[in-house]
């Protein structure tokens, strides 16, 4: 066996379709396209969301909802998670330092404590929010609470 004796398997490789070469070719004239319509034209592309000239879905459907420019999005941090955190790396305060190390956040997120779970270690907490229940909690456990 050499290099010019190789060939393809079987039925693996299909010639392309030659259009527009002729009429004896039997792809000539209308080359595949029909008669007629933007889809026989050169130049042709598809609009997107267009749906052959019937209205399309996106202007059929009304318009709703609200989007506030001002809402204030923060990262939720449980107190369990705040516990399990302060537990394994041995820590007396946690910040958003502590938490990205962790991988919770990012550089630019926001974070508010919620008191779900138990927290039984006293810490000192630094978030930009916490709820009425984590705030409790927290002094509750002899920590501190830092509003940033």
């Amino acid at each position: 066996m050499e290099l010019n004796n190789l060939t393809p398997a079987a039925g693996s490789v299909k010639t392309a379709k030659r259009i527009g070469r002729g009429a004896g070719s039997g792809l000539g004239g209308t080359s595949t396209r029909g008669h007629k319509g933007a889809k026989s034209r050169s130049g042709y592309s598809k609009k997107i969301g267009f749906e052959g000239g019937q209205m399309p879905i996106q202007r059929r459907l009304p318009k709703y909802g609200f989007k506030n420019i001002n809402r204030v999005e923060y990262k939720a941090i449980n107190l369990s998670t705040i516990q399990t955190l302060a537990e394994s790396k041995n820590l007396e305060k946690i910040g958003l330092k502590e938490l990205m190390e962790a991988g919770f956040i990012h550089k630019s997120m926001l974070v508010k404590i919620l008191g779900n779970g138990q927290l039984t270690a006293k810490l000192t907490v630094e978030a930009n929010a916490f709820s009425k229940a984590a705030e409790e909690a927290i002094t509750a456990a002899g920590g501190t609470v830092v509003k940033l």
